[in-house]
């Protein structure tokens, strides 16, 4: 059975029963680069071209796992700059509000909390700035990338099946993985692994059926006290993450330039995001001094 989008609470795109938009990339000889949340960041998305120019992989295999605009300040040219590269993307719920016209993220934040108030800065610049051509490009996005590497099959998907905008992290339950993992089965048959992003911190995870991969996002530091973000490449069925060093500077500037001043900017610089309001306890900062 297949499954379809639809509206749950606060505008969340939630997964019920019937069709889901499924982009079958097929086999992918040699290394295959993972990435998402490029977060209107156009200098991280270039370095990732770089980088990727480096290890020789195509765009036809690199994957986003979504929410091309987000946080920084350049939401049209980031945007514009993925679409031309012609990046398989994993619709996140970015992509999906702002190709319905929506006025909010969709992103789950609980209603109040320091992260869902900041959104409304962030979302309304951006809502500003794409164009109907992107918005169109973003509502074409596929809910589910495929792609077999290895004799090993692959979903790619943004937070969860069940909700687009689900936070997954390493500490998150074993039911949580399972529930998603039978929901990608259910829509596209057998994996062998799930290539996920939206929480923002990569990791990987063994899981009954087989490896959870959250590549991370090039976007925004992983909350660990450094400027660099993060990507993954999966080759022969090992995940390696990889440090992305970019024009952190520049970035700023720009989110400077279109009055995006509301503590994402300084989080660049520091690596730390400006609330924590999202995070496990085991994963916020005084956990993680005292671990």
């Amino acid at each position: 059975m297949r499954l379809l989008l639809r509206y749950g609470r606060a505008g969340r795109f939630i997964q019920g029963k019937s069709i889901v938009k499924h982009q079958d990339l097929g086999t992918l000889s040699g290394s295959v680069l993972l990435f998402g949340g490029p977060y209107s960041n156009l200098q991280a998305f270039e370095a990732l071209m770089s980088a990727a120019r480096g290890l020789g992989v195509p765009a036809s295999r690199m994957i986003c796992t979504g929410d091309v605009v987000a946080y920084c300040g350049d939401a049209s040219a980031t945007s514009e700059a993925v679409k031309q590269a012609g990046v398989p993307l994993v619709a996140g719920n970015c992509e999906k509000q702002l190709a319905a016209g929506a006025l909010d993220c969709g992103c789950g934040f609980d209603a109040g909390t320091t992260c869902d108030l900041l959104s409304a800065g962030w979302y309304s610049n951006a809502n500003r700035h794409v164009t109907q051509g992107q918005r169109e490009w973003m509502a074409g996005a596929a809910d589910i990338i495929s792609f077999t590497q290895s004799g090993k099959r692959y979903a790619v998907i943004h937070g969860g099946l069940t909700d687009i905008a689900r936070f997954i992290w390493s500490t998150s339950k074993s039911e949580v993985f399972e529930e998603e993992w039978a929901a990608v089965e259910a829509a596209i048959g057998p994996v062998d692994g799930i290539v996920a992003g939206h929480s923002g911190i990569p990791f990987t995870k063994d899981c009954a059926k087989g490896c959870w991969i959250n590549a991370g996002v090039i976007g925004m530091p992983p909350h660990d006290g450094g400027q660099e973000t993060r990507f993954a490449v999966l080759d022969q069925g090992q995940v390696s993450v990889r440090k992305l060093p970019y024009d952190v500077a520049g970035a700023i500037q720009a989110m400077e330039a279109a009055g995006l001043t509301q503590g994402y900017h300084t989080a660049l610089r520091s690596g730390y995001w400006p609330s924590e309001d999202v995070l496990p306890a085991e994963l916020r900062r005084a956990a993680l001094a005292s671990g």
